[in-house]
């Protein structure tokens, strides 16, 4: 199969499983929830941040309170978010798992690998070859990091297991440089989706809604 504009078009223009399609935008939702907690969580919410806030509103009411009292109110805004950060992680560590089982169940023809094997079959070089495979080490790199994430948010949700606190600091570092990793992606993924869209292989986007090719 040659890799010219007229057969490797389709490649990219494959229709994705159901199974696919409806994690993708899972994903995508609890993904977007995620980040949203961390954002607000360390800027509008940030502890130290609002302890000053805490007690001029107080004091306007005609009360006093300590900074140890005000530090403890602002932190229950923030420990909340980042409670709703460990319930959110929960979820996205069930759809890892759903991705590796589903991965598992598709036909081998379907399958990541595969699809990277048969691309690097092809005798012919090119941009479009090189494409579909930055492409799909792409998706290799994300599916990485986020079983990486997943795993080390674990660590993180279940601190109070004693067996666990040998490997905590390491998983928070993890876990934090990771976030980038994973936050960078996305937009590359995004920008390199609506770019092709537009483009060159128009309909991306909605195949992966309605998974007509």
């Amino acid at each position: 199969m040659a890799l010219s504009d007229q057969s490797a078009t389709p490649f990219f223009k494959e229709s994705k499983p159901a199974s696919i399609r409806l994690w993708h935008w899972l994903a995508f939702i609890f993904f977007f929830a995620t980040i949203t907690t961390v954002v607000l969580a360390s800027t509008l919410f940030r502890t130290r941040d609002n302890i000053t806030m805490v007690q001029d509103l107080v004091k306007e009411r005609g009360g006093t309170v300590t900074d140890d009292q005000a530090r403890n109110v602002a932190h229950e805004y923030s420990d909340k978010l980042w409670m709703l950060h460990k319930y959110i992680g929960f979820g996205l560590s069930i759809l890892m798992l759903w991705r590796i089982v589903t991965e598992i169940a598709l036909s081998k023809e379907k399958r990541l690998a595969t699809r990277i094997r048969k691309a690097t079959s092809f005798p012919q070089q090119g941009g479009e070859k090189r494409h579909f495979l930055l492409v799909q080490y792409g998706y290799v790199l994300f599916y990485a990091m986020f079983i990486l994430m997943a795993l080390t948010g674990l660590v993180l949700a279940f601190e109070d297991w004693q067996w666990l606190d040998p490997v905590h600091k390491a998983s928070s570092n993890i876990h934090s440089i990771l976030q980038w990793g994973l936050y960078a992606y996305m937009l590359i993924h995004i920008f390199g989706v609506l770019r092709a869209d537009l483009t060159k292989y128009g309909g991306i986007v909605s195949r992966m809604i309605n998974g007509k090719a």
